[in-house]
């Protein structure tokens, strides 16, 4: 299903949809408690499987030494969360639409596709997370445990349907989850409290410390999440003038603090137990999640330790899978203003995730999946630059900002950090595709490399300076709609044909109801019911059942009614598919309008019960008057 957004709300179903305002005259724990929540959905990024890998190396090969990396790129994260934030309190804007409000459409076009495969990379270390997490937990082997995956489409669904506090709160818990396991496991290696605290004190032994620290700060911070953050906190009704404004965004500094450091803690306690576990015994060489929830129990010496490390992996993927979904219906809305059933939407992206999955386990067996997950992180680092410099011109640009630009010092700093994570990120990728340039032949692959390597680099430089070029440029101020420049003019529609889809119940009579409101008496009405009997499906209109015998009394027994009230009508029965024959008939008759009802199904429902509605009114050119019953 395509729809196009006639809104400029973000993530509109939800938008606005927990009242902050109630808790102005209460406690100021209440009053946090109202905005918590949007920051634990983004900080569920920090520890998603993607981290694990390069956690677990840094604690296995260098001890403790590298815990002052995990805080640092904590401190840079939590300041760019807190711009994306601001952008989405201050303008009600999320990433994605300030993008296409500034730049050219082909430009965002580009952006937007760069986004999908961030998070398409996203899943992907998702999916191996949890399938890995499964493996290890169950011994459920590999390709199943990817494949399995596609069931969790149906988990965003009914999250949703249950609304954003209970989304937030099963998040949560999974956060909970991975901290308790992790917690545990803490407790059973009992690391040296003072030896841990050296490990804040910044230090490089060698350059492999150098390549796994960039490792560790590129696969921090994620694209995706800034894109998740500015949309997540419209979810927030707040005052709209400055105090209210201004206690939004200090509310969700605040959440943002509590649920990033949340998410250090659990980075550094995976860091902190592969140094007192593997780096103490001698066991450096430990850099592969299969590898650690192996060696974990032994070490330890009690059985639980690999457990509790397997259902850790499988929380962290699950919850990264949700928020993964909604940004990527965040970035889709945002760019192109298209909606697609979320559904849709949750399997396309999945299947993009398990295909490649799949592959290299049928061609190389398991061994190559922390290969595939490694590539998922150098996605995701080619396409952050792209995020976070747009971010930085939005909340620095006074036209639109207004009194809530950021200041002068942390504008600094966040360029900084930007630079810092561009340069990095480029550096970790560069590692990656250099060793081929050292290898005779693959002259194909080189001349793609440095192709795509200057193009980037070149979308990059406009991406930066484009917004400067326009700010400077008296008068311009971005356009949201076109200019209201002709006077209103209505053409009052006449409808002579209406169609009405009947279904036989009680909800008949609010159809025919809502039908003749269109036309009165001046329209003739097409009374269509469609036979689904077994012998209407062989048959079709040969077909003289029981069924088909009563549904032709039936439509005669409306038309009849209708005619000793004035109105004209015709009825005309339809045999098989719903969809098909409404539609079917609806042309051939020339309607100008039709007259449908709509029960409310959603997700699951619809597999079951069918999309007849959203079926037909994509075969058909004319309106179509959906009504609840």
């Amino acid at each position: 299903m395509n729809l196009r957004v006639n809104t400029d709300t973000s993530l509109s179903e939800v938008h606005g949809s927990i009242d902050t305002t109630l808790a102005k005259n209460q406690s100021r724990w209440k009053k946090l408690l109202a905005f918590i929540g949007p920051a634990y959905l983004v900080g569920v990024g920090y520890m998603d499987p993607g981290n694990w890998a390069t956690d677990l190396a840094g604690g296995s090969k260098f001890g403790y030494t590298l815990i002052w990396v995990l805080l640092m790129s904590n401190l840079m994260a939590l300041l760019l969360q807190s711009l994306s934030a601001r952008l989405g309190i201050v303008r009600g804007r999320d990433l994605a639409q300030a993008n296409r409000e500034a730049y050219p459409r082909y430009v965002n076009f580009i952006l937007y596709l760069l986004a999908e495969i961030a998070i398409a990379a996203t899943d992907l270390a998702e999916v191996l997370g949890m399938a890995i997490g499964l493996h290890l937990l169950t011994g459920l082997p590999m390709i199943w445990g990817v494949s399995i995956t596609v069931l969790d489409t149906f988990l965003l669904l009914f999250l949703q349907r249950l609304g954003m506090r209970m989304m937030e709160a099963f998040i949560i818990c999974l956060v909970a989850v991975i901290g308790i396991s992790f917690l545990i496991e803490i407790l059973l290696a009992q690391p040296s409290l003072s030896e841990v605290a050296t490990g804040l004190i910044p230090s490089l032994p060698n350059d492999e410390a150098l390549y796994i620290a960039i490792g560790i700060i590129g696969a921090t911070v994620m694209p995706h999440n800034l894109y998740l953050h500015s949309s997540l906190v419209q979810t927030r009704k707040i005052q709209r003038d400055d105090a209210g404004i201004w206690q939004a965004i200090k509310m969700n500094v605040i959440d943002s603090t509590i649920a990033l450091n949340l998410a250090f803690l659990v980075n550094a306690a995976i860091l902190v137990l592969a140094a007192t576990t593997f780096f103490k015994t001698g066991r450096t060489e430990v850099a592969q999640l299969e590898e650690a929830h192996q060696l974990l129990s032994p070490l330890l010496g009690s059985n639980i330790a690999s457990s509790l490390f397997a259902i850790a992996l499988i929380a962290a993927g699950q919850s990264s899978t949700v928020t993964g979904t909604l940004a990527g219906q965040i970035v889709m809305e945002g760019y192109l203003r298209l909606r697609i059933n979320p559904l849709l939407r949750r399997i396309i992206t999945r299947l993009i995730a398990i295909v490649p999955a799949l592959i290299v386990i049928l061609i190389y067996g398991d061994k190559e999946l922390d290969a595939l997950l490694i590539l998922s992180q150098v996605i995701l680092s080619l396409q952050l630059g792209f995020a976070i410099i747009p971010l930085i011109h939005f909340v620095s640009d006074k036209k639109t900002m207004g009194k809530f630009t950021i200041k002068p010092v942390t504008r600094f700093f966040a360029w900084v950090i930007a630079i810092l994570l561009v340069y990095l990120n480029i550096k970790m990728v560069m590692s990656e595709v250099m060793p081929l340039f050292d290898q005779s032949g693959h002259w194909l692959w080189k001349l793609i490399i440095i192709s795509a390597g200057v193009f980037f680099i070149g979308l990059m430089l406009y991406i930066t300076i484009h917004p400067i070029i326009v700010r400077n440029r008296k008068g311009v101020v971005p356009a949201i709609h076109p200019a209201t420049t002709e006077k209103l003019e209505l053409e009052i529609p006449r409808f002579n044909t209406i169609a009405i889809a009947l279904e036989f119940s009680d909800n008949d009579k609010k159809l025919l109801s809502f039908a003749i409101a269109q036309g009165n008496t001046h329209a003739s009405y097409i009374l269509i019911h469609v036979v689904e009997s077994v012998s209407a499906r062989l048959l079709k209109q040969e077909s003289d059942d029981y069924e088909t015998q009563e549904d032709q009394k039936r439509l005669q027994y409306y038309s009849n009614s209708l005619k000793l009230k004035g109105y004209t009508s015709t009825t005309v029965l339809g045999f098989g598919s719903r969809s098909g024959e409404i539609s079917r008939i609806v042309n051939e008759k020339e309607a100008d309008m039709l007259v449908m009802g709509a029960h409310g199904h959603k997700g699951v429902e619809d597999f079951i019960h069918g999309e007849t509605v959203n079926s037909v009114r994509h075969k058909v050119k004319i309106p179509v008057l959906i009504v609840n019953v």
